[in-house]
């Protein structure tokens, strides 16, 4: 019907990681200009729920916690002195009667796991998805209703904004935004600042500590305030000390993500690796400096609209020199 195509009921499943959250915001402000009457729910991990509360084209935050349902499952089984209440079955529960108050016209698992594929079968209404040769977990694909073929060599923001737009039945524009609104998101500074993402789950991306102190070091002398936000016990320990050895650097309080999107927002400059709030940095249009050491910058690398530039590739992270002369020629932009 006429409806259908106009007001289509349309649910995202994009889980985590932070970075893959933000590359599928382009995807949901393509929908959004496609169908402006859409009721747009998303379904994010919990800790990533802050922010996509901060995208005006989502109109419902469905959360859940499959990382942390997955540790309290494991000390259920493993651990029998473990408390019963403990288990997570009454939050899984509730979420998945959120999930299934609703018959959406359109399912759409822009994540293509096996786990966000199990989301999607929970949900009411024809299940969107990757076929088993575009995604990573091929198992995956056999939990939707209808596949669609998407390269797997595509920028991780092109795959999600293509299968929506093979879902929803059109061809995404060349250009994009993120949807995110950095004016709105900053607030007034006394001084300005850098944001220094020293941070990754991954040991291989991260940067040496001693490059990070006296990148830090020029970046002082250059008159700006150096802030480092942390995720981890062990990640604020590293923080701590890249501040203690450098003047005018503070370490972050840790706060929730509409808070650190703030945070980002604010800042004249993003150096940081290839890591989920460098991504955050690339929406909001903030000057970055990404540091690749141990992925693939075609694949995975910051796309925005402020000006960007990449120092190292896969296997060769970048020397002290050469980051300076990125973060130059960022500045100058």
């Amino acid at each position: 019907t006429n409806a259908l195509r106009t007001m289509p009921d349309i649910l995202f499943i994009k889980t985590s990681s932070l970075g893959d959250v933000i590359h599928h915001m382009p995807a949901v402000a393509d929908a959004r200009r496609r169908f402006p009457d859409a009721r747009i729910a998303w379904v994010v991990e919990e800790d990533f729920a802050p922010l996509v509360r901060l995208h005006p084209a989502v109109n419902e935050v469905i959360p859940v916690a499959t990382r942390r349902w997955k540790r309290q499952l494991r000390d259920v089984f493993l651990n029998p002195l473990f408390e019963p209440a403990g288990a997570p079955w009454p939050e899984i529960s509730a979420a998945r009667k959120l999930l299934r108050a609703r018959t959406y016209d359109f399912v759409i698992d822009t994540q293509g796991l096996l786990k966000s594929a199990l989301i999607a079968r929970s949900a009411r209404g024809p299940r969107h998805g990757y076929d088993s040769k575009s995604i990573k977990e091929p198992l995956a694909s056999f939990f939707y209703d209808v596949r669609h073929a998407v390269s797997r060599a595509l920028h991780a923001i092109e795959r999600n904004r293509r299968l929506t737009g093979l879902a929803l039945g059109y061809a995404p524009e060349s250009s994009f935004d993120y949807g995110l609104d950095r004016a709105a998101l900053k607030a007034p500074a006394a001084r300005r600042y850098a944001v220094l993402v020293h941070a990754s789950a991954r040991a291989e991306k991260r940067w040496p500590e001693a490059r990070w102190i006296e990148t830090a070091r020029a970046l002082a002398r250059r008159n700006l305030e150096l802030m480092l936000p942390w995720g981890t016990d062990e990640e604020r320990a590293v923080a701590v000390r890249i501040a203690d050895a450098v003047p005018h650097a503070r370490v972050a309080e840790r706060a929730p993500l509409d808070q650190i999107a703030r945070l980002v927002a604010g800042a004249a400059l993003v150096v940081g690796v290839d890591t989920g709030l460098l991504h955050l940095a690339a929406a909001l249009g903030v000057p970055l400096v990404a540091i690749f050491a141990a992925s693939d910058p075609g694949l995975t690398g910051p796309i925005g609209p402020g000006p960007i530039a990449i120092a190292g590739r896969a296997g060769a992270p970048p020397a002290v020199a050469e980051l300076i002369a990125a973060i130059d020629r960022v500045t100058r932009a």
